[in-house]
């Protein structure tokens, strides 16, 4: 187990929070940590993505239909 400082709304204070034995897999990099103080679940997610480039469609979108003024 692995824990951390951090803030709990629960708490109102700086407590530890420790990551729970994870049945994922993710061993210390697990992203549900929980406070030491009430037992309030955290979930920790970090997201790497990627911009859409100017003038490029996303998929499945509608063209957009445009009119003269």
């Amino acid at each position: 187990m692995s824990d951390r400082e951090l803030h709990c709304d629960a708490c109102q204070d700086v407590l530890p929070f420790e990551a729970p034995p994870c049945v994922d897999g993710h061993g210390a990099d697990c992203p549900e940590l929980v406070c030491t103080g009430c037992g309030a679940a955290v979930l920790i997610a970090t997201v790497a993505v990627r911009p859409p480039r100017l003038g490029q469609r996303r998929r499945n979108s509608r063209p957009v239909q445009r009119r003269a003024a």
